[in-house]
């Protein structure tokens, strides 16, 4: 590591400074590791030495750690990565933070953070990438926060019951219970973002829907929050359908991963034919994740960076 010019981070609350520092140091101790630097911790002031352009990169991360501890949050190992994943990235100052009533959400990555952007500024997004990239629970947390805010009066969750052919009279059990373990991890999110109780009210209400892609068809969607799901297992026409069902003071969020189509072999996933289709219109956005995205367990980086390498080495499908 290339010695640098000594830089001071002076914070105003010692309590505050702990809880960014974490037990013996740890999150010091990682910023260190992720970034290159050696980073000394005296009182309120925590001294950066190292590479001039490294550590103005730890000094803006540990700033944005400590904005987020005095705000309440919990800094753990997964913060700490993320602060410094989004220091090497430029930023136009805008507070991307979603607010939800169990839990404020952060970007942890570049990636993430223009993805949280292009929500803001598209009627419709399409986000592509491999799990765990966060398109699914950035798009909920957004959806959420809107809700809370009073700018969308419903949230409307689907998926395609693609294992099922969406043909779901043969399972067993009522409609709820057929369609369900397609949609839990929806649910999962939402229930990560509000209490339990407000969430079965507004499923009651009807103000949150969460149901298959064939109970869309027919209808027109407005001052709705909406999001598709795996949307890779869709059928061109079905897609369009989905589109379609945009209505007035609406957002349309468009997740999938076009490595994981669960199709019959040889049917074009609606996904791939919206992208082709929709390229250049004007309201449309796009964002591709990466495994650099990835913010799950590190081992789940690794996992997808080695799945991409295997499949950049096979022959091409013709």
């Amino acid at each position: 590591m290339t010695s640098g010019p000594h830089i001071a981070c002076e914070f105003d609350d010692n309590a505050v400074v702990q809880d960014l520092v974490g037990p013996q140091n740890e999150n010091l101790l990682r910023l260190e590791q992720r970034l290159g630097v050696n980073l000394n911790l005296r009182g309120n002031i925590i001294g950066i030495e190292g590479d001039h352009e490294q550590a103005i990169k730890a000094q803006g991360a540990l700033m944005a750690l400590y904005k987020r501890a005095a705000q309440g949050q919990v800094i753990d190992k997964g913060e700490v990565d993320a602060a410094a994943r989004l220091s090497s990235a430029p930023m136009d100052g805008a507070d991307l933070t979603l607010r939800t009533r169990k839990k404020h959400v952060a970007p942890r990555t570049p990636g993430q953070a223009a993805y949280l952007r292009l929500l803001n500024e598209h009627e419709l997004v399409f986000a592509l990438g491999p799990a765990g990239t966060g398109k699914t629970y950035l798009a909920v947390a957004k959806a959420v926060a809107m809700k809370l805010a009073g700018q969308v009066d419903k949230i409307i969750l689907s998926r395609p019951a693609v294992e099922a052919g969406e043909r779901l009279g043969f399972l067993p059990g009522d409609m709820k219970e057929k369609v369900d373990p397609y949609l839990r991890p929806l649910y999962d999110a939402l229930f990560d973002m509000l209490p339990g109780d407000l969430v079965a009210r507004n499923l009651e209400s009807g103000d949150i829907e969460v149901a298959p892609l064939a109970f869309m068809r027919g209808r027109t969607l407005a001052n709705a929050f909406v999001i598709l799901d795996e949307a890779q297992n869709t059928t061109p026409v079905q897609m369009k359908m989905f589109l379609t069902r945009l209505g007035e003071r609406s957002r349309m969020v468009v997740n999938g991963d076009l490595s994981q189509i669960d199709l019959p072999t040889g049917a074009r996933s609606g996904l791939a034919d919206a992208l082709d289709i929709l390229k250049g219109v004007k309201g449309v956005g796009r964002i591709a994740f990466t495994s650099a995205d990835v913010v799950r367990h590190d081992l789940v980086t690794r996992i997808v960076e080695a799945y991409d390498a295997a499949d950049a080495h096979k022959p091409a499908k013709r």
